[in-house]
């Protein structure tokens, strides 16, 4: 079972996956819809964010994702993730700029 995800002060979370049809890193808007940018995702409270959660992982197979889960970020536009793991995923990797996610959101 995953450890839940502590929220600081001026944080919120977001929910991402992975894209099924060809693995891309995907965050869920506030319509239920995802999006290859993290600026797309739909910030949520930690109170929230189960009920919005669960619902993600029950339409996960009919949205095309796998691996739904939220990930704290700090509370700016575009959110910023809080850990480098999920800064990684949000901006690509940290090998050479020629493979990095367009940040312009």
């Amino acid at each position: 079972m995953k450890r839940p995800v502590r929220v600081g002060a001026s944080e919120k979370l977001v929910l991402t996956a992975n894209r099924l049809l060809d693995g891309t890193i995907v965050w869920r808007d506030r319509l239920g819809q995802w999006h290859p940018v993290i600026g797309a995702a739909e910030k949520l409270d930690a109170e929230r964010v189960g009920d919005v959660l669960e619902l993600a992982q029950i339409r996960a197979q009919e949205d095309g994702v796998v691996g739904v889960y939220e990930v704290a970020v700090r509370d700016v536009d575009p959110p910023e993730p809080v850990t480098v793991r999920e800064r990684i995923r949000a901006h690509g990797p940290t090998v050479h700029p020629e493979f990095a996610v367009e940040t312009v959101q």
